[in-house]
């Protein structure tokens, strides 16, 4: 197979496979895709060949992303991934527990949105400082 891609988009595309193997494997601990790390290993190991040789460094032999590559920026746009993500999934859950403590189901789908739209205007202004727990 030949993919013809330029500098500028393959070096998109190491970002994206990055990316994708962080969600993939990042909290797996010792039961990682081996096969998405084989594909990452394979694109940083074409970096050596394409002159971006900072982006790439070797571990048990296989080509991996270097630190530079990983301090230089993809994990703040991680991290604003989960950011967005934690909060929306907070919302839905506590929307539902609600919507459910009140006699509603899973099926009151415009109550469920109602209460998501509150919990996430509350988080846009205070994240988390509102939130208590009774332990």
């Amino acid at each position: 197979m030949e993919l013809s891609v330029t500098l500028k988009q393959f070096r998109r595309l190491i970002d994206l496979v990055y990316i994708g193997n962080w969600v993939l494997n990042s909290a797996r601990g010792d039961d990682r895709i081996t096969e998405f790390d084989e594909v990452e290993s394979l694109l940083f190991e074409k970096c050596r060949e394409l002159g971006m040789e900072k982006l790439t460094e070797t571990a048990d032999g296989a080509a991996i992303p270097s630190r530079a590559f990983a301090e230089g920026g993809i994990h703040e746009a991680i991290m604003e991934y989960e950011d967005a993500i934690f909060f929306e999934i907070l919302a839905e859950e506590l929307a539902r527990r609600d919507v459910i403590a009140d006699g509603g189901t899973e099926d009151d789908a415009e109550q469920i949105n109602e209460r998501i739209g509150a919990y996430i205007a509350e988080f846009e202004r205070n994240g988390t400082d509102n939130i208590v727990l009774n332990l």
